[in-house]
C-alpha cells in the first residue's frame, strides 16, 4: 500500500477498487497491443523491402555487377527481422489476450458476464441431488462466474467442489490459499498467459492413459540388444569404408531389415504416441514452471508445489526432457540426417529413453494435471474473493453441542447470480434453535429465491469460497434440494414420482450426516388430504434426523405443520401487495405464516372471469 502526501502528513492511501485495477491494466495492454501492431506493420515493409532489396542484389551478382557474397548481407537481415517480427507478434498475441483477461474481468464487476465464460454444460447432471436445482452449471450459473480456469483438469476440479461439500479441515485450508492467493493478481496474469491453448489443446484423460500405460518396448534386456547391433552397424560401415566395399553395407541392410520387421513397428508405436502426448504436456509446461518457481506460505499451496517435484526434478524439467526426445525423433525425418539415424539405431534409442521416461515419470503425470487444476480451481475463488470484496469467507462451526444437527446462521444473505444493485437480502437461521422453516406466501413473492439464496451461500461456504452475506456460520452439511425436479417422458416418470425419489434419497443421506434440506412447493403434484399428510410425516422424519431445511408453500394447511412440530419449526412469509394494476413485492422474509392470497385478484387483473369470494 503506498504512501500519499497531503499537506505534509502522511497517509495510507486507499488501494485501487478491483475495477480501477482492472481498468488500469487493461489500458496499459491495450497500448502495449496498440505499439506491437504498430512495430508488426514496421517489420512486414521492413521484410518486404529486405526481399526487394536481396532481388535486386540477385540480379546484380548474376550480371556479374557484384559479387554473390553480397547476397549474404540481405539474407542476414532477413533473418533478424523474421526472429524480430515473430517476437513482435508473440507479444501483441499476449497483449491481446490479456486485454480479453480483462475485459472478462470487468464483465463479471459490471455484472455482464454471463455468456462470456466457460458456462461448465459438461457437468451439468440432473440426478445431482441439488447441481441443477441451484444453478450450479450452465449459462449464467455460479461456474460461470466463479471459472477463471484454462485447463480442463482446473474446471473438473472447481466443478467437483461445486458438487461435493468438503470437510472442515479441507475448507479451513482454502481459506489459508485463498488469503494468499487473492491479491496475487500478477500470478493469476501470467496463468491466463500461460495456458491459453491448454483447454484445446490437452486432454487428460489422453495423457494419463498414454503415461500409465503397460510399456512396449522393454527396456532391461532390449538396451543391451539395441547397443549391440549398434556397435556392429558402426563396424559394418566403417568396414564398408575402409575397404572400399559394398558387401558390409548390404549385410548392414539385411541385418536391419530383418531387425525392423520384428522390432520396428513397436519402435514407431512408442515414438508415434510419445510425439502427440509430450506435444499436449509441453503445453502445461509454462504454467508449471510459473507454480514452481513461486515462493508460497500457505500449507495447502506449498503441498501443490511439492507435488510437482518428482525423483529429485522438477514436473516442467521431466516434460523439457521428453519433449527434447520428440525434438530428436523429428530429425530422423530429415533427408541428410536419416541415413545416420539408421546406422546408429537412432529412433530405438529414443523408443528406449521414452519408455524409461515413462516408468519414472509416468505414474506421475496425473498428479501433475490435478495439482495444475487444484490449483487453477483456489486461484478462480482467489479472483472472485478479490472482485467481492464485501463478500467474507464464512465461519466454519461444528453443530450445537450435544447436537447431530448441521448448522446455518447467516445474515444479510443475497443471491450471487442476482444483481446486486436490486437484491434484497435476509436472515436465515437454522439448527441453532428451529431445525426447519416453512416459507409461505404468494407466487413470485421470493420463497424460491430464498431456498436458491441459502443453498447457492451454503455451496460457496462449503466449497472453500466467500459468500454472499454479512456473516455466514455454517457446519459440515450435505445438501439436497427439489427445486427443479421434472418429469421425464423418456424415462416415464411423472414429477410427482420424480419428487418423492429425490425425497427418499434426502432421507438417506440425513440418516448418516448432517443435511440441510431445500424443497420447494412440497407434493404440490397431489391432493390437498395427501399433500399435508405426506408433508407433516417427511418434515418430521426429516427433523428427527437431525436435518435443517426450509419448504415453500402457497398452501395455507401446510403451515400447521410447524406447529405440529413445535420449537423445532417456524412458520415465515413473503408478502405481497395488489392495487388492482400491478403487483408488488417487498422479498423481505417475515415471521409468522402468509394471512392472504393474490391469486384471484390475479386471475382478475388479468381478464379472468372469477368471483370475488370463493363460496
Amino acid at each position: 500500500m503506498e504512501l500519499a502526501h497531503n499537506g505534509g502528513v502522511t497517509r495510507r492511501a486507499d488501494p485501487p477498487s478491483p475495477a480501477g485495477e482492472y481498468s488500469a491494466r487493461r489500458a496499459t495492454w491495450a497500448a502495449a497491443h496498440e505499439r506491437r501492431s504498430r512495430q508488426d506493420s514496421h517489420l512486414a515493409y521492413a521484410r518486404l523491402a529486405t526481399f526487394a532489396a536481396a532481388v535486386v542484389v540477385g540480379v546484380l551478382a548474376w550480371k556479374a555487377h557484384v559479387s554473390g557474397w553480397w547476397l549474404a548481407l540481405p539474407g542476414l537481415v532477413f533473418a533478424f527481422l523474421l526472429t524480430s517480427h515473430d517476437r513482435v507478434l508473440r507479444a501483441r498475441s499476449a497483449a491481446a489476450r490479456l486485454v480479453t483477461f480483462y475485459d472478462h474481468g470487468l464483465a463479471r464487476l459490471a455484472e455482464r458476464w454471463a455468456g462470456n465464460g466457460e458456462p461448465g454444460d459438461r457437468f451439468r447432471d440432473d440426478t445431482h441431488p441439488y447441481a441443477t436445482d441451484l444453478d450450479l452449471f450452465g449459462r449464467g450459473s455460479l461456474f460461470e462466474l466463479l471459472s477463471i480456469g484454462r485447463t480442463r483438469a482446473g474446471e473438473e476440479t472447481l466443478a467437483a467442489w461445486l458438487k461435493q461439500p468438503a470437510a472442515i479441515a479441507t475448507v479451513r485450508g482454502r481459506h489459508d490459499a485463498l488469503e494468499e492467493l487473492r491479491p496475487a493478481l500478477d500470478l493469476r496474469e501470467a496463468l491466463a498467459l500461460a495456458g491459453t491453448q491448454v483447454r484445446s489443446e490437452v486432454n487428460p484423460d489422453a495423457l494419463t492413459a498414454w503415461a500409465a500405460a503397460p510399456a512396449l518396448f522393454a527396456t532391461s534386456a532390449r538396451t543391451a540388444a539395441i547397443v549391440t547391433l549398434t556397435i556392429v552397424m558402426v563396424a559394418l560401415v566403417a568396414a564398408a569404408i575402409v575397404a572400399n566395399s559394398l558387401s558390409p553395407l548390404v549385410l548392414a541392410a539385411v541385418i536391419r531389415t530383418v531387425y525392423q520387421h520384428f522390432h520396428g513397428d513397436n519402435v514407431e508405436r512408442v515414438l508415434r504416441r510419445a510425439d502427440g502426448s509430450v506435444r499436449e504436456l509441453d503445453v502445461l509446461r509454462p504454467a508449471l514452471e510459473l507454480l514452481e518457481r513461486e515462493s508460497f506460505q500457505a500449507p495447502v499451496l506449498a503441498e501443490l508445489q511439492h507435488r510437482l517435484r518428482t525423483s529429485g526434478v522438477h514436473a516442467s524439467a521431466a516434460i523439457r526432457r521428453l519433449y527434447r526426445y520428440a525434438e530428436m525423433h523429428g530429425w530422423s525425418h530429415n533427408l541428410i540426417f536419416t541415413p545416420i539415424a539408421a546406422v546408429v539405431m537412432w529412433n530405438d534409442h529414443l523408443a528406449i529413453a521414452v519408455e524409461r521416461w515413462r516408468a519414472t515419470y509416468g505414474g506421475h503425470v496425473e498428479s501433475w494435471l490435478l495439482t495444475v487444476g487444484e490449483f487453477e480451481a483456489l486461484s478462480s475463488l482467489a479472483a472472485y474473493s478479490y472482485e467481492h470484496p464485501d463478500d467474507p469467507l464464512p465461519e466454519l462451526a461444528a453443530p450445537p453441542p450435544g447436537l447431530s444437527r448441521g448448522l446455518f446462521v447467516g445474515t444479510g444473505l443475497g443471491h450471487p447470480l442476482l444483481p446486486a444493485a436490486g437484491m434484497i437480502r435476509n436472515d436465515v437461521s437454522l439448527g441453532e434453535t428451529a431445525q426447519l422453516l416453512v416459507v409461505s406466501g404468494s407466487n413470485m413473492s421470493g420463497k424460491s429465491t430464498l431456498l436458491r439464496t441459502v443453498g447457492i451461500n451454503a455451496v460457496l461456504a462449503l466449497a472453500g469460497a466467500p459468500v454472499r452475506a454479512a456473516s455466514l456460520r455454517v457446519s459440515p452439511l450435505a445438501l439436497g434440494a427439489t427445486l427443479r425436479i421434472q418429469d421425464s417422458l423418456q424415462e416415464g416418470r411423472s414429477r410427482f414420482f420424480a419428487e418423492i425419489s429425490r425425497i427418499r434419497e434426502l432421507a438417506d443421506m440425513a440418516a448418516t450426516q448432517p443435511l440441510l434440506f431445500l424443497l420447494d412447493e412440497l407434493f404440490h403434484g397431489t391432493n390437498s388430504h395427501d399433500r399435508l399428510q405426506g408433508a407433516a410425516g417427511v418434515l418430521r422424519n426429516l427433523v428427527d434426523r437431525g436435518a435443517i431445511g426450509l419448504i415453500t408453500t402457497h398452501d395455507l394447511a401446510l403451515t400447521a405443520v410447524a406447529t405440529d412440530l413445535g420449537a423445532r419449526a417456524a412458520n415465515v412469509h413473503f408478502e405481497d401487495s395488489f392495487d388492482g394494476v400491478d403487483m408488488r413485492f417487498d422479498y423481505r422474509m417475515k415471521p409468522g405464516p402468509v394471512t392472504r392470497s393474490n391469486a384471484l385478484a390475479l386471475m382478475r387483473a388479468v381478464g379472468l372471469d372469477v368471483p370475488e369470494q370463493t363460496p
